[in-house]
Order: C-alpha cells, then sequence, then structure tokens
C-alpha cells in the first residue's frame, strides 16, 4: 500500500514499498525488531526526510531510494535461492532414496548374498550409517530425529536387520505417516504399528532364533518435524551372544557393520554415550580403523544428563579428547521415566534444547548441540556428498549397464515357446558349431594343426621304426622263399619268394596307416568337445550340447572307418608288382655267390661261363635288397597318399557333413520334442535372470539421475 503525505500528516503508514520511482513514506516501528533493523540501516542512507510522531509511535519518512529497492531485490534473491536449495536438496536426497528402494526390490543390498557375482550399485551410493555399541542411546537418537517413537525395544540384540530409513519432510499441519517397501500399499499412522511390523518382518527373514541378516528393511517416514534424511540403522556391536545365538554372532554383526562403514561413500554417525570412556566406545574404536583420518566420521555423544556430578564431557564435544574432521554433536535423550510416561518427542526435543541452553558447561555449545541441529548437519552434508558424488555414480551405472548388456547378449535370449522358432534356434545353434569347428580346422583357432603334425612327424617316424631290416635278413628272407617255393624249389628266380616277401612287407604298413587315421580322429573328436564349449550361445543349453556330441562322434566314427578302409586299400593295392620297377633292378648276381672260375667246353664250343649259386647267401641278399628297395619305395609313396587318404575320408567330410545325419534326425522330430533340445542349464538360468533384474536396476537409476535438475 503506497503512503502519501497529505496536509502536513501521515496517512495509513505501514510498511509496504512503492513503485520505484514514486513518492512515497515507510513507518516503521519501534517496537518491532525487524523493522526498527530496517530503520536503523536505512537511516544511514536516506539522504531526505523528516522525523513524525504519529499515535505515540516515531516514523521516519523519506523518499524512496535506490539502495532500498537494491535491498528488497536482494532479499527475494536470498529467498529464491534458500528455496531452489531446498529444492535442490530435496531432489538429490530424494534421488537417492529411489534409488537405494529400487536397490532393495531387485537384490541388490550390497555385500555377499546371491548377487555377490554381480555388479552392486548399492555400495555406490553415499549413505549415513548408524553405529554404535548396545546401550549407547542409538534407537534413541533415531526416534529423537524422527520425533517418533517407533523403533523395536528391549533387551540383547534387537535390530537384527539393517533399516534403512528415510525422512521425507512434508508441509505444516499435514499428519505423520509411514510405509514400508515391502507394504507399498499400506499407510501407517499409528507408529506402535511401524514398530510392531519392524519387528514382524525382522522374524520373517531370521525366524525367531534372533539370526542376524543382511537384507535391509526400507522404511519412509513423512512428517512436518522432519529434514529430508536417509539413516541407515545397523545393528548394534556387541561382546557377548545372547541365549539362543550362536557365539559367532557378535563376528556376525561386526562383518556386517564394517561391509557398510569401509566403504568410501559411507557417512558414519558413531553414536558414543558420555557416561563411558571414550576410549572404550565400540563404534569410535570401529571407525578409526575404516577411517582413521575420520573424514566421513561425525561422532555423536549421548547420555550428557547421566554424567556424573561435577563432571562434564567438553574435551569430547570440543575435540580434545578425540578429534574428528567434523565438531561433535551433544545428544540428550528421553530417560527411562519419560519413555515409560510416553513424553512427545516433540517435547523431548524442547527439553533438550533447554537443557544445553542452560547448561553451566554447554551453553556456549548450545547452538551446536541436540538432535534437530545434528539432523540439519547430517542432511546438508549427504546433501553436499550426493552433489559431489553424482558424476561418479552416473559414469559408473553407464558402464555398468555396457557390461550387462554385453553379458546379456552372451547369454542369450529367453527360448520362444513356439516350436517352429524352436527348431530355428536348433538350427542356428547347430550352424553356430560349425563354423567354430571349421575355424579349427583352417587355422582361425588353434587345433587344426595338430592334424598336420601327425602326417609331418608321427606318419614317417612310424615308418622309420618298422623292422624291415630283421624282416629282410638273409635268414628270414631264405626261410621265406623256401616256404614259398614249397616241394619243388625254385629253379631260376623265385617270383612266388618274391610276391610272398613283398606282400608281408608291404603288410607293416598297415599299422601306421591305422595309427594316422586313429589319431586324425582323436583330433577331431578334441575339436568338437572344444568347439561345442567354445560356441558361446550353445552353452545354456546342456542336453543340445550332448546331442550335438553325440551326432558329431558318431559322424567322426563313420569317417573313420572310411579312412581307414580307404588308407588300407592304398597299402594293399602296392602289392600287386609292376614289370617296370623289377626291370630296372641290376641283373647281375652278387659277387660272392659265385663257386668258381671253372671253364668247362659244352657242346665243343670253346667258349667259359660262370656258373651261379641260386641257394647260396649271397643270392638271397641279392633278393632282400631287391625288396628292400620296392618296400622303400612304396612306402615313400604312402608317406604322401595316407595323408590325403585320411583328409578326404574323415577332415574333408566333417567338413561338410559332420551334422547331416543329426538334421535328418531333428526333421523326423515331433515338433513337441524341441523343447527338450533346448532346456536350459539351470545356473545359466538363473543367471540371466539376474542380469536382467540387475540390468532393470541400473537403467532404473540411470533414468531417476536423468530426471532430478540439481544445481551444481
Amino acid at each position: 500500500m503506497k503512503v502519501e503525505l497529505t496536509g502536513g500528516k501521515l496517512i495509513n503508514p505501514s510498511f509496504q514499498p512503492a513503485k520505484s520511482g514514486s513518492l512515497s513514506l515507510v513507518g516503521l516501528s519501534a517496537q518491532d525488531s525487524r523493522d526498527r533493523r530496517r530503520k536503523r540501516e536505512l537511516g544511514k542512507w536516506a539522504p531526505e526526510g523528516s522525523d513524525q510522531t504519529t499515535g505515540g509511535v516515531e516514523f521516519k519518512v523519506f523518499y524512496w531510494s535506490r539502495f532500498y529497492e537494491t535491498q528488497i531485490r536482494q532479499e527475494r534473491s536470498s529467498l529464491k535461492a534458500g528455496r531452489q536449495a531446498m529444492a535442490s536438496m530435496e531432489g538429490l536426497i530424494g534421488l537417492m532414496n529411489r534409488i537405494q528402494r529400487a536397490c532393495t526390490a531387485l537384490g541388490d543390498h550390497g555385500g555377499g548374498g546371491e548377487g555377490a557375482n554381480l555388479p552392486t550399485l548399492w555400495e555406490s551410493l553415499p549413505t549415513i550409517a548408524v553405529v554404535g555399541g548396545q546401550s549407547s542411546g542409538k534407537s534413541s537418537v533415531l526416534e529423537s530425529i524422527v520425533g517418533r517413537d517407533f523403533l523395536p525395544r528391549g533387551s540383547g540384540i534387537v535390530t537384527r536387520r539393517p533399516l534403512v530409513l528415510q525422512l521425507h519432510q512434508i508441509d505444516k499441519g499435514a499428519h505423520d505417516y509411514a510405509e514400508f517397501l515391502h507394504l507399498p500399499k499400506t499407510r501407517f499412522s499409528d507408529f506402535a504399528l511401524v514398530r510392531q511390523e519392524i519387528a514382524d518382518e525382522t522374524d520373517r527373514v531370521t525366524g525367531k532364533t534372533k539370526q542376524i541378516s543382511p537384507v535391509p528393511i526400507h522404511l519412509s517416514i513423512y512428517s512436518p518435524n522432519v529434514v529430508n534424511l536417509t539413516l541407515i540403522d545397523l545393528p548394534g556391536l556387541t561382546k557377548v551372544a545372547v541365549e539362543g545365538q550362536p557365539e559367532s554372532v557378535v563376528h556376525d554383526i561386526e562383518n556386517m557393520v564394517r561391509s557398510y562403514v569401509e566403504k568410501p561413500n559411507c557417512i558414519i554417525l558413531a553414536i558414543s554415550p558420555a557416561n563411558q570412556d571414550i576410549a572404550t566406545s565400540d563404534a569410535i574404536k570401529l571407525s578409526k580403523e575404516v577411517d582413521p583420518s575420520g573424514e566421513r566420521t561425525f561422532g555423536v555423544l549421548t547420555k550428557l544428563d547421566l554424567m556424573d556430578k561435577g563432571t562434564n564431557a567438553l574435551d569430547v564435544l570440543e575435540g580434545r579428547a578425540y578429534r574428528l574432521q567434523y565438531p561433535w554433536v551433544g545428544i540428550v535423550n528421553r530417560s527411562q521415566a519419560d519413555i515409560n510416561r510416553k513424553v512427545d518427542m516433540i517435547v523431548a526435543r524442547e527439553k533438550e534444547r533447554e537443557y544445553f541452553e542452560n547448561s553451566p558447561d554447554y551453553a556456549h555449545l548450545a547452538s551446536k548441540m541436540g538432535s534437530v541441529y545434528l539432523a540439519k548437519l547430517l542432511s546438508q552434508h549427504l546433501e553436499a556428498v550426493i552433489k559431489a558424488r553424482i558424476p561418479s555414480i552416473t559414469s559408473l551405472i553407464n558402464k555398468t549397464i555396457d557390461e550387462l548388456e554385453s553379458e546379456l547378449d552372451t547369454i542369450g535370449k529367453e527360448v520362444a515357446a513356439d516350436p517352429g522358432a524352436q527348431l530355428y534356434t536348433i538350427l542356428e545353434l547347430c550352424r553356430a558349431f560349425d563354423r567354430v569347428f571349421k575355424e579349427h580346422l583352417d587355422g582361425g583357432r588353434s587345433g587344426g594343426d595338430k592334424i598336420y603334425g601327425v602326417f609331418d612327424h608321427k606318419l614317417p617316424a612310424a615308418f622309420r621304426k618298422l623292422p624291415f631290416d630283421r624282416y629282410l635278413s638273409v635268414q628270414n628272407v631264405k626261410k621265406v622263399v623256401s616256404e614259398a617255393d614249397g616241394y619243388q624249389p625254385h629253379l631260376i628266380a623265385p617270383e612266388q619268394g618274391y610276391r610272398r616277401l613283398v606282400e608281408a612287407g608291404l603288410a607293416y604298413f598297415k599299422g601306421p596307416a591305422e595309427a594316422t587315421v586313429d589319431a586324425v580322429h582323436v583330433v577331431l573328436r578334441d575339436l568338437v568337445r572344444k568347439s561345442i564349449g567354445e560356441t558361446e550361445p550353445l552353452r545354456r543349453f546342456p542336453t543340445l550340447q550332448a546331442a550335438i556330441a553325440t551326432a558329431a562322434n558318431e559322424a567322426l566314427e563313420r569317417f573313420r572307418e572310411d579312412g581307414r578302409g580307404t588308407a588300407l586299400r592304398l597299402v594293399d593295392m602296392e602289392a600287386y608288382l609292376t614289370v617296370e620297377f623289377f626291370r630296372k633292378l641290376p641283373q647281375d648276381p652278387d659277387s660272392g655267390s659265385k663257386v668258381g672260375n671253372n671253364t668247362n667246353e659244352s657242346n665243343g664250343s670253346g667258349s667259359g661261363s660262370v656258373t651261379v649259386d641260386r641257394y647260396g647267401d649271397g643270392h638271397y641278399r641279392n633278393i632282400a635288397s631287391n625288396v628292400s628297395q620296392y618296400i622303400k619305395m612304396v612306402g615313400d609313396q604312402l608317406l604322401h597318399k595316407i595323408p590325403k587318404a585320411v583328409v578326404h575320408c574323415q577332415v574333408r567330410e566333417a567338413k561338410r557333413s559332420l551334422l547331416n545325419h543329426f538334421y535328418v534326425h531333428i526333421g523326423k522330430k515331433e515338433a513337441s520334442q524341441f523343447g527338450h533340445l533346448l532346456d536350459e542349464d539351470p545356473a545359466m538360468l538363473e543367471r540371466r535372470q539376474r542380469c536382467w533384474k540387475r540390468l532393470e536396476l541400473y537403467k532404473s537409476a540411470r533414468d531417476e539421475i536423468d530426471s532430478v535438475a540439481w544445481t551444481r
């Protein structure tokens, strides 16, 4: 409302700025502290004006100045920035809340468990873990921050599962309520029922045996009396197992707590009671191990009102006893009597504030003590940490999405229910296996070179070991020739003996020929096995793997029989002796076979002749030499022919028709039988489901981050 001067009197004086450039009056009440402050500041800068008094209230009347307009703009800008900062805080902490809920819903809660071999997003999220020993006041601190009595109480280990507590500030005047992630359609306005549901949900997972579990409970509380904040309440550290718990529970709890607080993204809220020596604090001891510099730890000192008279905790609160990067915060919780009387938490907060303001020991620290201050401090710090970590979290999410999609491509999609699609899948998998098998043979993958090794090393080595020296000894040649002659000894050349020596000698080549066929068969079988293992899409179908392996090995057996028959026929064919080879052999008898140089006259002629002993050792050595040369010639030829026969009958056919019989067999099957061949490995099926869940989580997190606009 504009203020105008009429007839020398002030009309309707009130605090209402006018538009810039117009003549206005501003009334400043001396009774209003905010207006007095404005009056003092503006009075220094108003060059024009006069003092007037109306109704006993003093006013400063002055013309509208540029300075005052600037002040108003700055004030409005400050309010706008505050609202933006609050929206930013709500957006970032709310973002982490949604991602944490998605993590739990999709099976990612860090640490071990079923998803231990999968990437975890949970451990990358900034969190505040509440750590403390039993009876340290940990539950009371949380209830004071929330302003509600909602946590289970009792003796022994009460908190047996992590409780992810997400606080959401709502409008003033709205009613408090709570929601659980596992009961998404149920809203709790009675917090006694919230306490009971926490206990019941704990028992549903851990049973009544007081066991512990790393699977968290998610609880969201909506209230005008909280700040936007997320805390994880962990089981209290203990030194003794209670009745009904195994002795290992002490170490199990410590390991669970340690798995949270050792992560670099975890903010540690270490709760310690003031009426105990800080050096014995379980929370401080653990935080010192995982955060020796104290840069991630906030120290909270409880039970200040229970210390012995004449003592105080200033050495701790002021950082002299144990220094952290952040100041210690003192808390005064409700007494047991207050809890029994069900004193309202808001009233308890007011009593806590009064305690610090009126305490002679802590009054100078009162503005930085209490659960209200602690909640605001943690909320601001969590928001700052989240803002700093968003880029690295986004990078991790994008990288993990690529990795999971790549793994799912390798695992393959779920099998279709349609028989036609199933048959197509079977044939595609067979072709994929066949490609890998051919790559092994053709040199794209290792293994095919072993076949060449059989031809180039094993076959020649086997030929060299054949006992031809013993077989073609004079004694054995004489024996074979004599047996071949029978009752009629040969007259000129032992032709039957030659043939028998050659045939029996060639038989020695059959062993290496068969061994070559078998060696190549072994290599091919091994390549089938390797190819099945290296065909990635086939790994998920053990039944189809077995069927392909059986069909391929049966085909290789057929190829081996064909190769063996061909190789042996090559050897047998060399038993047919042609004239050409023996025509080129020297016909002169061995000089050692002469029995004399007598010259006889025969039929009156005067010419001399040489008499040759056809049954002497020299003659048999000559026969052995001739047979040896023929066998050597045949051996040289077989060194080339046997590999060709093996390649033609085994390797070539394996490349061309390894699964032909299998295709025919598949074509004769009933459509309902295709599904049996595509039965997946249960482990692979489970792996795919887990990968899909984890991929869904990461994509959901990416979408959440993309949807939140935060101010840097």
